[in-house]
Order: C-alpha cells, then sequence, then structure tokens
C-alpha cells in the first residue's frame, strides 16, 4: 500500500485546466451485451434457487428493470417476470405497454392498467392478483422480488424486507403454496457477493464512460462561469446539456443552501467569499465540486481563513490516498480503514462509504464500509466519494469516478473501444503529470475532472496538487 498522505504533502499551484470534451457520441449497448447480462441473471437465479424473479421499476427506481430491458417505464410502474427457463414478461401500463416491442430482450407484454398514472382508464375485468396469475404458474414455486435496494439490517429478516408496493408483494404471497419463499432479493443485482451489475464488460465501461464525461465537462463549465453578480439559475443552465437524463438532482448553490427547504437552484446571486457548490450527475457518473467563491485567502470570511489548512488540504489529501491506493483485490475494510487513517472521522465528521458503486444510478451500493470482506473486482466503476462536515466551515468535494480494469480487461478496451482508450490515456497522462497523482495501472479515470480540485474558485488557474 503507498503511503498515505498528510496535508504537508499538499500544496496550491498552478496548474492547466482540463480539457472540457461535450462530445456527442453516445455508445449504446451491444445485443452480445444484453444477451449476456440476460446470462449472468439466470445464472445467478440457479445459484440461488430461484424460480421466478419478478423486477419493479418506477422513474426514480428503474435501473435494474432498464438491465434488460433498455428503457424505464417513465412515468408508470412495471414489473419483468423473469423465469429461471429464460421467458420474460413485461408488466406494463396504459401507456407503456407499446414500449415491449423495444424491449432488448426478448419480451411478452401483459397489460396492468394498476401501473398506470391515477384516474387513467382501468379497463380490466381482472384484479391485480387474478392478473398476476394469468402470467405465470406460482404454485410451488420461490419467487424473488427485485425493488432497487440490498437490505443489510442486523435486527430483521433482510429477504422479508421488500421495497416494492405492498399490493404486489400481497398478491404474491397469496399466490404462493408458501408465502416465505416470496423473498426479496435486490442482491442478486447489486449486492457484493457477485451482484451480476457490480462488474461491467469493455462495452458497460464505454456505456458509463460517456455520462460521467459529461457530468465533468458540465461541472468544469459551470465552474469557469462563475462571476460575482451570477445567479445559481444562471450558472446551473451550465449543468444540464444535450436533453440527457439525469440521475440525481442537480445542486448549484451559492451561500447557505437550503434556505426555505428549497433544494434547486434559486435566484440567489453570487456574492465574494460565499460557500459553493456543483453537482451534477448522468447515467455512469457524477461530478461535484465545492469550495470558496474567492480568488485567494485573504478574501475568504475571517472564521474560515484556515480553510485550506482545516478543511480542504486534508480532505484532498485523502482523495489522492483513495486514488493511489484503489486497486483490484483490496476490500472494502481496507479502504474504509486508510481513509480513517488519513481522515479521522472524529475531526472530520465524515458519515458514508468513502467510496461506492456507479452505475445508471449515481450510487448502486458500496463494498466500502467497516468490516467489508468484499472485495474489489475487475469492471467495477467507482466512485471517490468523501464528505468531511467540520462546523463553521464550507464544505470540500473533488467527486468523480473511475472504473477498475484487469490487464485483459484493458486489452479489450483499448482493442475495441481506442478512442475510449485514447481517452483513458490522456486522462492518466494528466492526473499523473499535472496533479503528481500515481494511479496504479488498473485505475481508468472516467471523467477529465478526476483528482482535480480547485477550493479557491475564481482562481481559475490553481488547484490542489501533490508536491513534488
Amino acid at each position: 500500500m503507498k503511503e498515505k498522505y498528510k496535508k504537508q504533502h499538499i500544496q496550491l499551484s498552478y496548474v492547466k485546466m482540463p480539457r472540457s470534451r461535450f462530445h456527442m457520441n453516445t455508445a449504446v449497448l451491444t445485443d452480445q451485451t444484453i444477451e449476456e447480462r440476460k446470462n449472468k441473471l439466470l445464472e445467478k437465479m440457479t445459484e440461488k434457487g430461484l424460480d421466478i424473479v419478478l423486477v419493479y421499476a418506477d422513474r426514480e427506481h428503474g435501473a435494474n428493470f432498464e438491465y434488460l430491458t433498455g428503457f424505464i417505464p417513465r412515468f408508470e410502474e412495471a414489473l419483468m417476470l423473469v423465469t429461471r427457463e429464460g421467458e420474460v414478461k413485461l408488466l406494463l401500463g396504459n401507456e407503456n405497454l407499446n414500449k415491449a416491442q423495444y424491449s432488448r430482450v426478448k419480451a411478452e407484454a401483459v397489460h396492468v392498467p394498476h401501473f398506470s398514472l391515477p384516474n387513467q382508464p382501468m379497463e380490466t375485468n381482472k384484479s391485480f392478483k387474478e392478473i398476476l396469475d394469468s402470467v405465470a404458474d406460482w404454485s410451488e414455486k420461490t419467487i424473488g422480488v427485485v425493488g432497487w435496494k440490498v437490505f443489510t439490517s442486523k435486527y430483521e429478516q433482510n429477504n422479508q424486507l421488500f421495497d416494492v408496493p405492498y399490493y404486489i408483494v400481497e398478491a404474491l404471497k397469496e399466490l404462493s403454496s408458501d408465502s416465505s419463499k416470496v423473498i426479496s432479493c435486490g442482491e442478486i443485482f447489486i449486492g457484493e457477493n457477485g451482484g451480476i451489475r457490480t462488474t461491467n464488460n469493455a462495452d458497460e465501461i464505454h456505456h458509463y464512460e460517456y455520462g460521467a464525461s459529461l457530468s465533468s465537462d458540465c461541472v468544469l463549465k459551470t465552474l469557469n462561469e462563475i462571476e460575482i453578480g451570477k445567479t445559481e439559475m444562471e450558472l446551473a443552465s451550465s449543468l444540464s446539456v444535450y436533453g440527457q437524463p439525469h440521475n440525481v438532482t442537480t445542486i448549484c448553490a451559492t451561500g447557505d443552501r437550503f434556505t426555505k427547504a428549497v433544494i434547486y437552484p434559486r435566484n440567489n446571486k453570487v456574492q465574494l467569499g460565499d460557500k459553493f457548490a456543483a453537482t451534477v450527475g448522468y447515467k455512469g457518473g457524477l461530478t461535484s465540486r465545492v469550495g470558496y467563491v474567492v480568488s485567494r485567502t485573504e478574501e475568504l470570511p475571517d472564521e474560515v481563513r484556515d480553510y485550506l489548512d482545516r478543511v480542504a488540504i486534508p480532505y484532498y489529501a485523502a482523495v489522492v490516498t483513495w486514488l493511489e491506493n484503489v486497486k483490484i483485490g483490496m476490500t472494502g475494510e481496507e479502504m474504509y480503514n486508510l481513509i480513517e487513517t488519513v481522515l479521522p472521522k472524529d475531526t472530520y465528521h465524515w458519515h458514508l462509504n468513502p467510496g461506492h458503486l456507479i452505475a445508471d444510478e449515481e450510487w448502486m451500493s458500496s463494498p466500502i464500509y467497516p468490516g467489508s470482506h468484499t472485495t474489489l473486482k475487475s469492471g467495477m466503476l467507482l466512485q471517490v466519494d468523501i464528505i468531511p462536515s467540520v462546523k463553521n466551515y464550507g464544505g470540500a468535494s473533488a467527486e468523480s469516478g473511475i472504473a477498475l480494469a484487469d490487464e485483459k480487461l484493458r486489452e479489450e478496451i483499448a482493442e475495441e473501444y481506442p478512442e475510449l482508450w485514447q481517452r483513458f490515456e490522456e486522462r492518466r497522462k494528466y492526473i499523473q503529470e499535472e496533479l503528481n497523482i500515481e494511479l496504479p495501472p488498473e485505475v481508468l479515470p472516467l471523467s477529465d475532472t478526476v483528482g482535480y480540485f480547485r477550493p479557491y474558485l475564481l482562481d481559475k488557474e490553481s488547484a490542489l496538487v501533490v508536491a513534488k
């Protein structure tokens, strides 16, 4: 394990700004990848003894459904039914019924008006339970229900905690010959022990890199447009582009956040000495930057004049430590303990996992927590996500994502996606030559601003770096 950085190793220095690409070459997954995803699910079902899996989806929780179908049910609800034999049915509401024909996996459409918007036509003479009964033989079956999360309570029976609407679970338990065989099993998709979505092939990394890169471009453009007198809403216009869907609530806030409980960009004007935060996420990754609207230390409010030494530099030392030590084969516990050593929780009051998995969601799940024996694997997409909270000080953030890829996967990316590989190479060179961060060979930066942190947001030529 590399040396753990302390604040004396970090300095504010002139840095060439990362590039912005804003390319429009979205990457659509191949048919081969979709087939591979389906086979991974069927293998997992056999391993877990599941006869039928039902995957729930709505607008906010559609990634597991989309993993095979390629789409979410937008403003409606939906269920994907998969049998161990590979049969797929899509239970859809009024306005998504015609979408089954576009599904990336071959699927039969089943009309379920109960999944439609309130007061839309309920043109069916069957109850919800009767519709379910008509689409599968539930007798003597072990039925897996997948919502969107994994429950890890130490005090409850996790496979009986369901994060889908009650009426769905109630009907399934009534249809089953043994209600205890209706189990919650989100872990087959996103769990630590072989969740099928926790690792990605070259095609999937190519697919997700687009959103991660786009989020970086948007945030960097926003930072470069910060000026005294501009409003949050003006600046936030740079955080949405090309009509691409966000996977997290966009943040663009100057001064005190959440006034009057407003979590969206407001008409507040940027003032000298303000705290400032900009965050945007697209499928594949999120970029977040937090600092102060000043160009030099003397412009900081008197009570936080030591912000660099008290918050920003220790935080950045932790980010550098994370980037230089993350590697295939390390356990989540090792990474957690490493960050605890560099940035003690008792002093810096971070509470969440210092790093997590990403994919369609901004936070899919995390193998990084106390006591975690889960090993980091080739194909994982991980986000540096350490959130210090020091009383009376503004925060610090350089949140971005990376992919872990062993030699075989790196060779596949270089051969199959040479333009993507070139981007990875350019980013690694920038990080190592401009920021003086030594990345392990298996770390592939998903965006151009990985490791780039500008604590003084009006000083657009300086950033924190590792001292040579």
